[in-house]
């Protein structure tokens, strides 16, 4: 059987007929309560629709699909590092320089140069005959004469340079070897755009989540909103009742005003539940970025029959679980971290070349090696401080892991007990509606009070408000669970499956 009681935002007209006697009991008339909608500007939502606009509207979606996309142009930037690097240069520039430039040697290098000449031609002539007395005289004047014209020469020369420059150049420079820390770049970027994947996913399935808190909260607010006006219609009528009992001197003021406490505490509990949907519409006006007041048009649900089953989804939730897959690729990312401090350690090999745009068509090509003998950094700390890091991404990982297996595990719990519970009120419910037929009945029949038709419908209107309540303690505990296991993006199957009792709101029975 599916519960029927339907709850707007209320405004409602009373009208009973008057008191009529028959065999020594009171009789009530039938009291009509019609209730209507006084919002002007409600927008009906199903979930599917409120689910999809909060996915088009939600700035924290917005901004995460942004992070996603940057992640992804990140790793696809650095695809190529290691290729060669090719720069084109050029270099303009002028300069003008001024300098002394002693001459001692140089003029010392002439003076021996030219005695060295001298010298061997004289040996020449001695060689040829000529007597070496009459050569002697002719070797010192020689010698005098080049001293004394080397020393015409200044000591110092007084050099200055000028000249305007142009050079284009084509560079080149190219990683031979990086000690791995080139891989581990590529791969520390692929991780990342994976991190900001899990991100979303996670994200996602939070706005769903906070959907789902909010927008079944609206229904559970309206169902309890009728109930509370159901309650205080009904306990409304009781003081009616001893009004018109204390006037016919069946009972005293002080009873009469045990009703009108009741009455009051009722009409409390109502005003108290208006609130309560106003605040709760409020918040969801808010996720979904509408002026108008939201109308959720999908009901709360109980799904009769478990379709999942608890050792499959502890088998397979640390492969769906967004928040899991996260603190795997947080890992994978830390071990990366070591790798990039263990290849500062190692050697960098890096080959280069320069090509001039020019006349001249000057080129360099070269390998450079370089290795860091010391920079005042303990990098063995560094990459023992790398690996505590990755253990510690791991340990983190294992026990979310057993975190969520006990979220699930209760979770899955909590979910089943709804389910039970809802058919124990299903049954209930039959039972308190099979009472209201019998005491409108006996009502009709002269054999029982108002009082106790009234009884029983507020029984029935309880029933209505635990029903909807034990409905979203449902809703919310699947939502739990799937939201653990990763695949919250499944709950509208729920909605919509052959076994989904809806509850839907509408006012209890009247009163006879």
């Amino acid at each position: 059987m599916r519960q029927q009681f339907q709850s707007k935002k209320l405004f409602f007209a009373l009208s009973c007929s008057p008191l009529s006697f028959l065999s020594g009991s009171i009789r009530l008339a039938s009291c009509t309560f019609i209730f209507a909608s006084p919002t002007l500007h409600a927008t009906p939502y199903t979930f599917e629709q409120a689910e999809q606009r909060v996915f088009d509207a939600s700035y924290t979606l917005q901004s995460q699909r942004a992070m996603q996309q940057a992640a992804d142009l990140e790793a696809e930037a650095i695809k190529g590092l290691g290729l060669p690097r090719v720069n084109i240069n050029a270099r303009a520039y002028a300069f003008h320089a001024e300098t002394d430039v002693p001459l001692d040697q140089f003029k010392q290098g002439i003076e021996d140069q030219l005695s060295q000449r001298v010298s061997d031609r004289i040996s020449e002539l001695e060689n040829a005959g000529v007597p070496s007395s009459a050569l002697d005289g002719v070797q010192s004047g020689i010698n005098n004469i080049i001293q004394d014209g080397v020393n015409q020469f200044p000591n110092y020369a007084h050099l200055e340079l000028e000249d305007e420059v142009f050079r284009p150049t084509v560079s080149f420079s190219m990683p031979i070897y990086t000690g791995g820390l080139t891989s581990s770049a590529k791969e520390i970027a692929k991780i990342r755009a994976n991190s900001s994947s899990f991100n979303q996913q996670q994200t996602e399935d939070a706005q769903r989540f906070q959907l789902i808190t909010l927008y079944f909260d609206v229904q559970l607010q309206q169902q309890l909103l009728a109930s509370s006006r159901n309650n205080l219609d009904a306990i409304q009528r009781h003081l009616d009742n001893a009004l018109k009992l204390e006037q016919q001197g069946f009972i005293s003021r002080g009873q009469r005003m045990q009703f009108e406490v009741a009455r009051n505490n009722a009409d409390r509990l109502y005003q108290s539940a208006q609130r309560q949907l106003q605040a709760s519409q409020y918040q969801l006006q808010n996720l979904l970025h509408n002026m108008d007041t939201v109308e959720p048009s999908t009901p709360l649900f109980v799904n009769e029959k478990s379709s999942l089953n608890l050792n499959e989804l502890m088998e397979s939730y640390a492969g769906n679980s967004p928040l899991i897959q996260k603190l795997q690729n947080d890992t994978a990312l830390a071990q990366q971290k070591v790798k990039v401090q263990q290849a500062a350690q190692k050697p960098k090999v890096f080959g280069f070349g320069e090509y001039a745009l020019s006349d001249e068509e000057n080129w360099i090509v070269g390998v450079m090696a370089s290795y860091n003998l010391f920079s005042g950094i303990d990098k063995r700390k560094q990459v023992q401080a790398a690996q505590l890091q990755s253990q510690a991404a791991q340990l983190l990982t294992e026990q979310s892991k057993v975190e969520l297996a006990n979220v699930i595990y209760s979770s899955y719990q909590s979910m089943l007990g709804a389910q039970r519970s809802h058919q124990l009120l299903k049954d209930n419910m039959r039972a308190a509606e099979e009472n209201l037929r019998i005491q409108t009945l006996s009502f009709r029949e002269d054999m029982g009070t108002a009082t106790d038709v009234i009884d029983a419908e507020n029984n029935i209107n309880a029933l209505h408000a635990e029903i909807a309540t034990n409905a979203y303690k449902y809703v919310m505990s699947l939502a739990t669970l799937l939201q653990s296991h990763g695949s919250l993006d499944q709950f509208q199957n729920f909605i919509h499956a052959p076994d989904s009792d809806k509850i839907v709101t509408t006012v209890a029975g009247g009163t006879p």
